[in-house]
């Protein structure tokens, strides 16, 4: 399998971790995509979005989306309930991941950390749903350990990997104890540093 990524990207080092945990070998081929690398017609041709992560799995096929690879790659493992509620929650975090945090929490640390943005210069709008976004999360973790019952699964995976810089993108992780905890715990079993 190869996974092409930025290691900049959030959505990137996510299918990393995931396939590192269940124990998939993989050839990692780090795309700029501040330099345009996946625009180029032979990435184009593996994913037309151009964009990464983009996986071609052992028999040639690409898979594209973060969210829907790191479901591939973990089907029948631990990161997945067993449970078909806890599955469908699991997905439904996955899902607000993707639609409610990212936009705005990695976007936020994208224009800051990479583009040079003072945080005083963020859209007030990104900052506020960034904002909610972790709040939503600190009361997600407020009775619980992981998001979806009492061990790691895709959810923490999906929403760990910007969240655990969202200070770059000028949130205070401060403000969110639980979120804060949560992160370590993520951190540790999935054993990423």
């Amino acid at each position: 399998m190869k996974i092409y990524g930025d290691s900049k990207s959030g959505n990137c080092l996510k299918v990393k971790w995931t396939a590192d945990f269940v124990g998939r070998a993989y050839d990692w081929i780090e795309i700029d995509t501040m330099r345009g690398e996946s625009r180029t017609p032979a990435f184009l041709g593996m994913n037309p979005a151009g964009q990464v992560p983009t996986v071609v799995l052992d028999d040639g096929r690409p898979l594209a989306q973060s969210n829907a690879i790191i479901l591939h790659l973990a089907e029948g493992s631990p990161l997945v309930p067993d449970d078909a509620y806890d599955r469908a929650r699991m997905l439904e975090w996955m899902f607000w991941e993707q639609y409610r945090h990212e936009p705005y929490v990695a976007v936020a640390r994208f224009q800051v950390k990479y583009l040079g943005k003072a945080v005083s210069d963020l859209e007030a709008r990104l900052v506020e749903r960034g904002a909610a976004a972790l709040q939503r999360m600190e009361g997600g973790l407020a009775a619980s350990a992981f998001l979806v019952g009492d061990r790691v699964s895709l959810a923490d995976v999906a929403l760990v990997a910007y969240t655990r810089f969202a200070h770059e993108g000028g949130f205070s992780l401060d403000r969110y104890p639980a979120v804060q905890a949560w992160i370590g715990r993520v951190e540790a079993a999935l054993k990423i540093a």
